[in-house]
């Protein structure tokens, strides 16, 4: 029986960053250039699906937030740290608003360790005015949180790297506006430092397939001289494909070595020049005023695709561009 070949790319990236080989490897690269500081045994998996409310007097909103990966580092010994969240975001396209959206994911790991901090004060029990007021004690402290962003796009990140950069701040009261830093890590192009073999192999075969200025025929054959040489595992080949957006028949296309990355080349090289075709499409239907419906039905027509895969480009497009 074939095994579908429409798993999205995010499932395919939550997938892969699980592993807490891969997972703590990621972080020690980029936090502590590629010392191992975070142990594989010392992580946790934590639900990635929060929500809280937000109150502000007679007002309140739940909010919702679903991280791509988070774990708990129980200890560390060379910084004395005992507890600390480390969240993974995978973006295959860039995101203007990332630095923002970030912010609001930590926020809500916060809001969610205080919320149920606070439960265990429902009652004054020994607490003073401002500890009850506060629903939480001064001595009272939580996990802090380190999110990074690993962008898989060809293009170079042109998006704000801090809250700072999607505001209009006067230059004199720029000192006063509280920052927020993204720490994002371009597939594309990095100089990190990895140890996991699997990330080793992960991001060389990336920065072959995402650098623009090697034609794609030749970027093929380096890829390939390089999966042979390293008999790559078909679980990259499939974390490959995700990162790049690319559907494919899992069946035939991960098999190891030259069989399997021809496979995979050739058909990024489809879906990147489809996609380009359709971001082109939708920006422009938007542009002089079109409905979705009517964007949709160009999108077919042109394509030469379903209304499914139509929506889905809609779906990665539409929310960017209105």
């Amino acid at each position: 029986m074939a095994k579908t070949q429409n798993l999205k790319p995010d499932t395919i990236l939550k997938n892969y960053w699980s592993g807490n080989e891969q997972f703590a490897d990621l972080f020690n690269a980029v936090l502590f250039d590629g010392r191992q500081i975070f142990k594989p045994d010392e992580l946790e998996d934590v639900d990635t699906e929060s929500s809280s409310v937000l109150e502000h007097g007679d007002y309140a909103e739940s909010i919702q937030a679903a991280r791509d990966n988070i774990k708990i580092c129980k200890k560390s010994s060379v910084y004395g740290v005992e507890l600390v969240m480390l969240g993974a975001e995978s973006q295959i396209h860039i995101h203007y608003g990332m630095p923002m959206r970030v912010m609001g994911y930590d926020y809500i790991t916060y809001k969610k360790q205080y919320d149920s901090n606070a439960r265990q004060y429902q009652k004054r029990n020994g607490l003073d005015d401002d500890e009850f007021l506060s629903r939480m004690k001064r001595t009272d402290r939580f996990m802090p949180v380190i999110t990074i962003v690993v962008y898989y796009g060809a293009k170079p990140w042109d998006g704000a790297l801090s809250l700072h950069g999607i505001l209009d701040i006067p230059e004199e009261l720029k000192m006063f506006v509280n920052d927020y830093k993204l720490m994002l890590v371009e597939a594309r192009q990095n100089d990190l430092t990895f140890h996991n073999a699997d990330n080793i192999h992960f991001f060389d075969l990336l920065k072959v397939i995402l650098d623009n200025n090697i034609p794609k025929n030749d970027a093929k054959e380096k890829a390939i001289q390089y999966a042979r040489k390293h008999d790559i595992d078909p679980k990259i080949l499939m974390t490959i494909a995700g990162a790049a957006n690319c559907k494919i028949n899992y069946n035939t296309s991960f098999e190891r070595g030259e069989t399997g990355m021809n496979t995979l080349f050739d058909k990024i090289a489809i879906d990147s020049k489809t996609e380009g075709k359709a971001e082109g499409i939708i920006e422009t239907g938007f542009d002089i005023g079109l409905s979705e419906d009517d964007i949709l039905n160009r999108l077919q027509n042109k394509l030469k695709i379903s209304l499914q895969e139509a929506q889905e480009y809609l779906e990665m497009f539409g929310r960017q561009l209105v």
